[in-house]
């Protein structure tokens, strides 16, 4: 046994983000959740709020509110393409398909966010800069 009992404990790195900033961009991420609760739009609304709210004062959570809102708005806007799709049968799947990956994506960029990492969402419309 190499480690000391007194000793101190390790000092954060310069610019990596405090534990309230990742716990807060994993809330970020998993507030799009709210989705099931508000239908069509709560998927959105949650992490808006939580980027509104903390987008001045801690730059992580300003990147990745962001980067959920972003990958929000790209599922909310897939979910609106599938329903006229329905007619035809495909939307009915590819409704299922992208709740699925919107549920998967979500959980990685949780847990990356929790890890302190940036994450990017694949096939993501970045419209809100």
């Amino acid at each position: 046994m190499s480690t000391e009992p007194n000793a101190a404990p390790e000092a954060p790195v310069a610019g990596a983000p405090s534990a309230d900033e990742k716990t807060w961009a994993m809330i970020a991420h998993l507030s799009a959740l709210a989705g099931y609760i508000i239908p069509m739009l709560g998927n959105v609304l949650g992490p808006l709020v939580v980027w509104l709210v903390k987008k001045d004062t801690m730059p992580f959570v300003e990147e990745q509110g962001k980067e959920a809102l972003n990958f929000q708005i790209t599922v909310f806007i897939a979910f609106m393409v599938c329903i006229p799709l329905c007619f035809i049968v495909i939307g009915i799947p590819l409704m299922f398909a992208v709740g699925i990956a919107a549920l998967v994506f979500m959980v990685i960029a949780a847990i990356k966010a929790q890890n302190g990492e940036h994450y990017r969402y694949p096939l993501t419309l970045r419209l809100v800069k």
